[in-house]
């Protein structure tokens, strides 16, 4: 196999401490990155450069310490809708992750625009966090949430989607890549097929954002939904994109402090985009670290790291389907960054647990995609997922801990 054009890895790789450890003995290998990634020292300084320097509240405050709180939080809003080509920083809503922004849509969208008989299509391969929402506004509102056919392959049947749609359909949510197959779905046909019979379209990026750059413009999407852990940053902070005459029309999601305008016994009024939706003290030093990440992967060049993922995906996959007894699960034409596949006559989490003893990091189980892992009769998967800090050396122990694994199993 022909490698990319180059593009320095090991270079990369000195800005993440996390990866320079022996783990039970052996130099650590860290292939769980759909699941979270790690963070460059200048995430993590920027987040104890926070808690040494300026904490305090933001947007409250009058005195120096508030403002200049208040100045990164902000800044770090304007970074991230640069980064997805958002027209104005208060689409920017910052959420506790992926989860929380699906929710936050479900809840204030659907319980004040869902009626009974109306649709809600999910494609079969989403995550139980862009399922479960829909489900519990649906039963609430006596509408239907249906699956999106999938194929043996782990490809989004568009032609399955296009006999699906009629008015009653109001939203068509769907993942941008698929965190169990890694399947790269064709967002912007779904896009213009939901909006032709009048229905909204949620895209869910956690698994898109950090491998190449996101135009939600383009997109012509009505919301786009990502983790900053995901993409480099800290833990317990997302992003919900919305359109501004959508996220206008949308009720409050939570009540509190920052969300409000004024507050009387007699009524309160609700604040502009994007605080309507921020209710209490935000996670100030998340957000200015993720801040940090968004600089980070602006200064990298983002189209040779995505040739360097595709590279080793390609590289495992070949390596996988010339190793006996090993069945890769998700073979789309489209793919980034994620390996899923069984180890004949084996349960992934013993192949886990034997990978982990020798320092390779991966994902067993499910996924939080139990409906696709249902279709394919599998309990699970043992999942490798890749970053741009990754090496065809990281690929080489993988299937070198797989052998030893293999000979203890079988």
């Amino acid at each position: 196999m022909n490698r990319p054009v180059s593009f320095d890895a090991d270079q990369v790789r000195r800005d993440f401490p996390i990866l320079h450890q022996d783990v039970n003995g052996h130099p650590l290998v860290y292939l769980d990155n759909a699941a979270t990634t790690q963070k460059p020292e200048a995430v993590i300084q920027a987040i104890v450069d926070y808690y040494r320097n300026d904490n305090s509240n933001v947007h409250r405050g009058a005195h120096t310490l508030a403002d200049r709180a208040t100045e990164k939080f902000e800044s770090a809003r304007a970074k991230v809708a640069t980064l997805i080509n958002a027209a104005e920083p208060r689409q920017v809503i910052w959420t506790r992750g992926t989860s929380e922004s699906i929710n936050l849509v479900a809840s204030s969208w659907g319980r004040s625009q869902l009626k009974a008989g109306d649709r809600i299509l999910v494609s079969a391969m989403e995550h139980h966090s862009n399922i479960v929402p829909w489900q519990m506004v649906a039963a609430e509102k006596g509408a239907t949430v249906e699956a999106i056919p999938v194929d043996d392959s782990g490809t989004l049947d568009l032609d399955a989607l296009c006999s699906m749609l009629d008015d009653r359909v109001r939203m068509v949510a769907c993942g941008h890549v698929s965190n169990a197959l890694g399947t790269i779905n064709p967002v912007e046909d779904i896009v213009r097929l939901a909006h032709s019979v009048g229905a909204l379209c949620l895209i869910d990026g956690a698994q898109a954002i950090s491998h190449w750059a996101v135009d939600v413009q383009a997109l012509d999407c009505d919301f786009y939904v990502f983790s900053a852990h995901k993409m480099f940053g800290p833990t317990g902070l997302g992003v919900l994109y919305g359109k501004v005459e959508i996220l206008d029309a949308m009720p409050p999601y939570q009540g509190g402090g920052e969300m409000i305008e004024t507050v009387s016994f007699e009524g309160t009024t609700y604040n502009q985009l994007p605080y309507k939706f921020e209710a209490g003290t935000p996670d100030i030093a998340g957000v200015i670290g993720f801040g940090a990440a968004v600089d980070y992967l602006q200064a990298i060049d983002r189209d040779a790291a995505a040739r360097h993922e595709q590279d080793l995906l390609e590289y495992a996959e070949q390596r996988a389907r010339e190793t006996p007894g090993i069945k890769l699960i998700g073979t789309a034409a489209r793919k980034t960054s994620v390996m899923s596949f069984l180890l004949e006559g084996t349960h992934p989490h013993d192949v886990g647990m034997l990978l982990d003893q020798q320092g390779v990091a991966v994902r067993t189980g499910n996924h939080c995609a139990q409906p696709i892992m249902d279709q394919f009769c599998i309990p699970g998967t043992v999942r490798a997922s890749f970053s741009f800090y990754n090496t065809r050396a990281d690929v080489d122990r993988l299937f070198e801990a797989l052998d030893k694994a293999r000979q203890f199993l079988l």
